[in-house]
């Protein structure tokens, strides 16, 4: 049984990961120099709050891999790339933080889960917002410091999509919470 519980928990993860890089490609604008706002982080949320910190982790990593294996914009550094790609998305699972199950009343759930969300959303921001001043400070306009154009670029996709996918997450949770919670025995 417990061998069964793991596959199914990677193919949970397999597909999430997957609807993730596809719900990124559907965006609602996009950055000149990579960033974009779309539902990418959704799918990393959930499979993160349903299988837990492990599978979340995961799925964002695949997601970043993913990213970068089939997207336009190059690593220009070893570094950059995992700052850009890995870190960023796999930031997301730390959804898998808050333990769902356990709360009762939908107003809690979703103020957990958006709160966990948002602890990602902070590492991921900080990855971004670091390899924006390490690695592309010739992008900033001349006489800004190069830490507020990192800031100011990478929180103008980061903020929305944050926010997007927040009232997305309160919206499926009150209306299919079993999008998020696991049968029982499993």
């Amino acid at each position: 049984m417990a061998q069964n519980n793991r596959l199914v928990t990677m193919m949970e993860i397999s597909v999430m990961a997957a609807l993730a890089y596809v719900l990124g490609q559907l965006k609602v604008y996009e950055m000149p120099q990579g960033g974009s706002v779309s539902l990418v982080m959704l799918p990393i949320v959930l499979i993160a709050v349903r299988r837990g910190l492990g599978a979340g982790l995961m799925a964002g990593l695949l997601v970043g891999i993913i990213d970068y294996l089939l997207g336009k914009y190059p690593a220009v550094h070893p570094i950059q790339f995992f700052l850009d790609y890995p870190i960023p998305y796999t930031a997301i699972g730390l959804a898998g933080l808050i333990p769902l199950a356990r709360m009762s009343g939908n107003m809690m759930r979703v103020v957990s889960v958006c709160g966990a969300l948002l602890l990602g959303v902070v590492v991921r921001f900080l990855a971004h917002f670091t390899s924006g001043v390490v690695y592309f400070a010739e992008y900033a306009p001349e006489g800004t410091p190069v830490t507020t154009y990192s800031f100011l670029y990478n929180i103008q996709y980061i903020l929305p999509e944050y926010l997007i996918t927040a009232v997305v997450l309160g919206i499926l949770i009150t209306t299919a919470p079993q999008l998020f919670l696991l049968p029982r025995g499993r």
